[in-house]
């Protein structure tokens, strides 16, 4: 009864963590992984590459999610929508969030390592882009895209992880991703208008009002079609490609 009940307090534990870095994230940016390297290699790389990939895009995702709670618990705990995250509810403390982190982001910088040399040597400017997002808020309405870049670096990553070298269709879906990303968080910021205004945080809806803002959602989802579509084009996609890129934005 009593190992029954460590148990059940261990996996009660697990779930909230996996809550607090929001794992299904990881699921999310998954398929953007998969496209760079699915186009990247002309079949399945070896099981060791893909391996190193998934330890990396889940080291990242995971440091990337730790380190924004850590950077906006303070936020967190004064805005209603979020003040029963794990942090500022209590569940989880700061020290046991930046081991989660640390532990992350080793496991990505050695499967960088694991994978090839430029990969590792990237692999501090790919940390700077994807943490460096959680403290955009505080001073560019950009940020959006900022996260769009953090999810879009995804195909070109995985590009590099299996050729060594970074070209131009990667690119392209990196910029295709980027944008569609930030269309959805520009809309996804709305809810949180008033109390960016109150508390002087920075996005879209704040600078630019509603309105305007949903109308720069349309326009990023216009050319996030538009890079998929010229990417296609450089890798010789087939139909099935384009029709999954005029369906992403809706």
């Amino acid at each position: 009864m009593q190992q029954t009940r460590r148990l059940e307090q261990a996996w009660r534990q697990v779930r909230i963590v996996l809550e607090a870095i929001k794992f299904e994230h990881t699921i999310f940016a998954l398929p953007f992984a998969l496209l760079g390297l699915l186009y990247a290699a002309d079949r399945l790389p070896p099981a060791r590459v893909l391996g190193w990939i998934l330890v990396a895009m889940v080291g990242a995702r995971t440091a990337a999610m730790a380190f924004n709670r850590i950077a906006d618990r303070d936020v967190d705990a004064l805005n209603p929508r979020t003040r029963h995250r794990a942090l500022p509810a209590g569940l989880l403390t700061v020290r046991q969030m930046a081991t989660l982190m640390v532990g992350a982001i080793v496991a990505f910088v050695y499967a960088a390592w694991q994978l090839n040399w430029l990969c590792f040597w990237l692999s501090p400017m790919a940390l700077l882009i994807i943490l460096g997002y959680s403290y955009s808020k505080r001073f560019t309405p950009l940020s959006h895209y900022w996260l769009g870049l953090s999810l879009g670096i995804a195909p070109s990553a995985t590009w590099i992880a299996v050729r060594g070298t970074l070209e131009l269709p990667p690119i392209l879906l990196t910029l295709g991703v980027a944008f569609w990303v930030a269309g959805f968080d520009i809309l996804y910021s709305l809810q949180d208008y008033e109390f960016d205004k109150q508390y002087g945080l920075r996005s879209l809806p704040e600078t630019l009002g509603k309105a305007r803002a949903i109308a720069v959602s349309r326009l990023s989802h216009l050319l996030c079609v538009l890079f998929f579509a010229v990417a296609g084009w450089t890798l010789s996609a087939g139909w099935l490609y384009y029709a999954g890129a005029k369906a992403t934005p809706a």
